[in-house]
């Protein structure tokens, strides 16, 4: 998930697995594989950079640990 802010500045998260493909028209225009559109404050480039950051993050990261079975 990461987190983007509206043409108002109100910030949201976002799947970012569910990102078909992004615009700039000039505003950036996120469309979802739903079909959705998400008009957003940041730039293609700032959405790319933010989605590579949570990949490695998750490749990164070993998932916690909730309890020991015995």
């Amino acid at each position: 998930m990461i987190k983007l802010s509206r043409i108002n500045g109100k910030e949201f998260v976002v799947n970012c697995e569910l990102i078909k493909f992004i615009e700039e028209t000039p505003d950036t225009v996120i469309t979802l594989v739903s079909g959705e559109k998400l008009m957003v404050r940041e730039s293609a480039e700032q959405v790319i950079r933010s989605t590579m950051e949570y990949r490695q993050r998750i490749f990164r990261e070993p998932p916690a640990r909730t309890g020991e079975l015995s």
